[in-house]
């Protein structure tokens, strides 16, 4: 039997390896140096994925040219585009949600690239541009065929944030929604050892190539305990507003929320167990997005905020990122199934980040585990 003792379930509080890409800690959180609320409040997703892939902060002349190379690579190969229109029926029926189709495309992106097997540092980086800038190509063309309308193509005049936007709604964001939906990806772009990022340095450790580990990460944040918790905040709070209508007040469905033990998505953190950084950022600008347009949008983060304030005052347990960016993209008219996946197209930056870090300075990740079962027996005894 091994003697090796694990600290604690789900390897937490257990270091894992170095990394240069990114610090989270109870009082900060920084990429390559920039802590989160000079990033949201200074720079542009561009700039932050520039950051992330390259190691520095772009100049001026480095952006024009990467954003440049971003726009050039947004359109998708037909292979992907007929794969999407052939999922179109598998998301209707509920076979397939587009976390999955997403996962495939990718894939299928990998057997396409003329670099996919190299796992040089330069091949890297142009698969990372590649799959930043075609994941949100991936999305918009899903949701058009989702439902049924003509596949709206990339437009080279917006920039990163707001074309993904406009892909999906087939209508050009206002500056003040661009902006908001900008700072979404920064704020989701990169998070250390999480299980995603985790599980694609696995997979990168044993010098497997960059898609295959990205489609291992997507596989990762597809659950609602990573990525999917931003869906299920928001169908919660939906839940709620529906009982609301029935006469149940915020309270008492809370209280039988916490009678029935309920997991109450959007809540908690392995790290920041004093509140996420990244939340208020994105409740502001989504409270502002919501009071421009009314009553009924702001109503979500009215109900919200009192969620919020249940959740504190009962069980001292702040939101997460993941609540307020359920409310904000809910009312910039951003279907639900789609949130997971916009999650996507900004940690692939992250990811990508880690997945070169990883093949640059590798060693196999490897762990033991901790043998729990019956003791040496004998088969014909």
């Amino acid at each position: 039997m091994s003697t090796a003792t694990l600290k604690s379930s789900g390897l937490e509080g257990q270091s894992a390896g170095k990394t240069a890409v990114c610090s989270v800690a109870q009082g900060d959180l920084i990429y390559r140096g920039y802590e989160i609320h000079d990033l949201a409040e200074h720079a542009t997703f561009e700039q932050v994925a520039y950051l992330l892939l390259v190691g520095e902060k772009p100049t001026d002349s480095q952006l024009a040219e990467f954003k440049k190379e971003l726009v050039s690579e947004r359109a998708l190969p037909q292979q992907v585009i007929d794969y999407l229109q052939a999922a179109g029926p598998m998301l209707k029926h509920g076979s397939a949600v587009p976390m999955d189709v997403l996962r495939t495309c990718v894939s299928i992106l990998g057997n396409l690239d003329d670099h996919s097997q190299a796992t040089t540092h330069q091949a890297n980086l142009i698969k990372s541009k590649r799959l930043t800038a075609k994941i949100p190509t991936i999305i918009g063309h899903m949701q058009n065929i989702i439902d049924g309308r003509e596949i709206v193509p990339p437009n080279a005049k917006l920039d990163h944030a707001a074309n993904l936007l406009y892909m999906i709604t087939g209508d050009k964001p206002t500056p003040e929604m661009a902006r908001v939906i900008d700072v979404s990806l920064i704020l989701y772009a990169e998070h250390d050892f999480n299980a995603s990022t985790f599980a694609s340095r696995v997979i990168s450790a044993t010098l497997s190539d960059m898609h295959g580990a990205v489609t291992g990460a997507i596989a990762a944040l597809k659950g609602p305990l990573h990525g999917g918790a931003n869906e299920a905040a928001m169908d919660m709070l939906r839940e709620i507003k529906h009982d609301m209508g029935k006469g149940v007040s915020v309270e008492n469905w809370m209280s039988k929320a916490f009678a029935d033990k309920r997991k109450l998505m959007g809540f908690g953190h392995r790290v920041y167990k004093n509140g996420d950084h990244r939340a208020p950022i994105l409740h502001k600008l989504g409270r502002v997005i919501a009071e421009q347009k009314g009553a009924e949008a702001t109503e979500w983060f009215d109900i919200g905020e009192q969620v919020q304030k249940i959740m504190l005052d009962e069980k001292q347990i702040f939101p997460n990122v993941d609540f307020p960016c359920g409310m904000t993209y809910f009312v910039m008219g951003i279907p639900i199934p789609q949130y997971t996946p916009i999650f996507v197209a900004s940690r692939i930056t992250g990811w990508a980040a880690h997945i070169m870090e990883q093949h640059a300075n590798n060693r196999l990740i490897r762990p033991i585990a901790e043998y729990v079962g019956p003791p040496q027996r004998r088969w014909n005894d």
